[in-house]
Order: C-alpha cells, then sequence, then structure tokens
C-alpha cells in the first residue's frame, strides 16, 4: 500500500517525522478515517501557499522523508577501532616523520603554546585530512583511506569536535533541543533520554540548569557541559575532538571518563596538568608540527594524584566563594 492510500492517523502513528511536519507548518488534521491522499486533496489552497508546495510536491516530500528515516534506522553504526595519523609538514615544510594510531577507549592530549598549531592538527582530524589541507596530514579510519562519500556525509559524521567558542541561535529550551536530536537518531526514548543528558550535564558543572531553560541563555560552562554529554550518551560520532575544556568550569575528569566510557577515540587540546596528564599519550605541538609524542610516566600518574587533590581544594575553594563565604584560613598546600 503507497503512503498515499494509508489512513492520516496511522501514517503519523508510524511517522513521527510526518507527525512533526504536519504540526510544525499548523496543518489541519483530517476527516476521521481520511487517508493521506484524501487529507492532501482536502487540503486549502492557503496552507499549502504558506508552505511552499503544489500538492505533489508535498505528497513527494513526505514519501522522501519517510524513505530517509527508514534508510537511517537500517543503517548499521560504523564501528570506529582506531584513528591513523600519517605526518604531513610543520610551518617552514620540515617532515612529520611519525604514524600514529588512536584506539577506542583512549584519551590522547594535545599539548603546546598558543598559536602553535593544536586546533590545526584538531582540524585535520575533524575533515578526515587527506593531504588537502596546510599540513598535507593523511588520517586513515580502521586502517583505511576513507570514502569522499564518508567524509563529507552530513548526516553520519564520524568526528565531533567542541571548540572553545559553542553558541546556540535556535529559540528552544534545552530539553527539546536534545529530544529533537534524540529523535533523530530514532531512539525509542527521546523524552527520558534527553531528561538523562541533561542529568548529566548538571553533574559536570557548577551551574546547575532545568530542563525548560532556554539554550541561548546557558553559560559557557553550562553549553560545554551540554554538549559533553550530548556527544557521550547521544552522539554517533565515534571520535570526539574537545579544544580547551578547562577554561568551560567543567568537572574534566568526570568529563574525560563519561566520553571514554562510551568507547569514543577521545583527543583533547588542553594547557591543563590535570588534563595532559590524564591521557595515555599526548601530542607536542611547535611550529605547526608534532615535535614529540610522550606516553604518560607512572611518576606523572603519581604527581596527577597530587594535582586532583590540588584541584579538588581549589574546587572546594571556589563553591565557598560562589556561597558567599570568607577564606581565611591558613591554606597548608599554598605555601
Amino acid at each position: 500500500m503507497s503512503l498515499a492510500e494509508q489512513p492520516f492517523a496511522t501514517v503519523l502513528e508510524r511517522h513521527p517525522p510526518v507527525a512533526e511536519f504536519v504540526a510544525a507548518l499548523a496543518l489541519p488534521p483530517a476527516a476521521p478515517g481520511a487517508s493521506l491522499g484524501q487529507w492532501l486533496a482536502g487540503l486549502p489552497d492557503e496552507a499549502l501557499f504558506d508552505a511552499g508546495m503544489e500538492r505533489g510536491q508535498m505528497l513527494d516530500h513526505l514519501e522522501r522523508l519517510v524513505a530517509e528515516v527508514r534508510t537511517m534506522a537500517e543503517m548499521p553504526g560504523e564501528r570506529v577501532d582506531s584513528l591513523t595519523l600519517l605526518g604531513g609538514r610543520d610551518k617552514s615544510g620540515r617532515a612529520e616523520d611519525l604514524k600514529l594510531v588512536f584506539h577506542a577507549g583512549e584519551i590522547v592530549c594535545i599539548v603546546g603554546p598558543t598559536g602553535s598549531g593544536k586546533s590545526r592538527l584538531l582540524a585535520d582530524i575533524e575533515c578526515l585530512a587527506q593531504g588537502d589541507t596546510p599540513t598535507g596530514r593523511r588520517v586513515l579510519v580502521n586502517g583505511a583511506e576513507p570514502s569522499a562519500e564518508r567524509r563529507y556525509a552530513p548526516d553520519r559524521k564520524l568526528v565531533a569536535q567542541l571548540s572553545q567558542n559553542m553558541n546556540f541561535v535556535v529559540d528552544l529550551s534545552v530539553c527539546e533541543l536534545i529530544e529533537m536530536h534524540a529523535r533523530c537518531r530514532m531512539v525509542a526514548d527521546p523524552e527520558g533520554l534527553a531528561l538523562t543528558v541533561i542529568a548529566c550535564a548538571n553533574a559536570l558543572t557548577g551551574e546547575k540548569f532545568a530542563a525548560d531553560s532556554a539554550v541561548t541563555q546557558l553559560s559557557g560552562g553550562q553549553t560545554r557541559a551540554l554538549m559533553i554529554a550530548d556527544a557521550a550518551l547521544l552522539s554517533a560520532s565515534p571520535v570526539v575532538l574537545i579544544d580547551e575544556i578547562e577554561n568551560a568550569g567543567v568537572d574534566r575528569k568526570r568529563a574525560l571518563d563519561l566520553l571514554v566510557g562510551g568507547a569514543k577515540i577521545v583527543l583533547v587540546s588542553t594547557h591543563d596538568p590535570l588534563l595532559a596528564l590524564r591521557g595515555a599519550r599526548r601530542l607536542v605541538i611547535r611550529n605547526g608540527g608534532i615535535a614529540a609524542v610522550l606516553d604518560t610516566s607512572v611518576a606523572e600518574r603519581r604527581n596527577l594524584q597530587r594535582i586532583e587533590r590540588l584541584d579538588a581544594a581549589l574546587m572546594g575553594i571556589r563553591e565557598r566563594l560562589r556561597a558567599g563565604l570568607r577564606i581565611e584560613e591558613e591554606l597548608p598546600w599554598a605555601e
């Protein structure tokens, strides 16, 4: 049975994107028992004019929408076990003589002075560069060169990037935004998952926000926490790139544990020793190139524990300041 022959009510029930399309355009409902085709035939000309379509065009659009959603639902998720970075050249043209393999569940940190080329490295990975960026680097997926379709498909991106400055322009609440993403991912319970993502985000930031908060009113820390929770729990992208999470007021340890727990490859550009020493490796960037690759040593792991204790103490002081309390006692670790 074609889509036009099916009962209008059944189409809305079986295909939520069609129901959302009808609701978004405020189209009038069908008569009881009417088919989709009968509903279309009975739409007033004014409604079609407002939608910017003719009757035949609207039917074609709905058929394509149903077909695309079905294809997405049947498409298996692409598993990425590894990314391979093949070296290019630095700003002076000196070759990066290296081949690096990043595995699922691994944290790799990128360190270097401001302007050294950390963001350029993240950009090369984000676009799955094939020698077509200023550095000449190449990125392989599971050991093979990605196809052009794989690189540029907007609906199935392998890489999610959280940049330093993230702003929303949509007029939606936090819950509405995450629910919309969940519906695009075809999850069974978009409302429930949205609430889970929001609760997770609130666990990452000291600035709690409500589900009905407007996304345009979120602070930088709240925005970053929301996007980290979304990337960990909802995004299909198996690779996550983060640019300087330390400036966002986010619980960095918990954020990284959350992302790695989702079996994602995580690369973090950072100046923060707490983050830099948490990765299995850190890439040292100088003059636009990877100058060194350092494995985190046992001694550095011990020092990381000390840094975490200092960071926890500083976080406690921040919370007391937020509460309007004084900090007048001797701080033994500040000497």
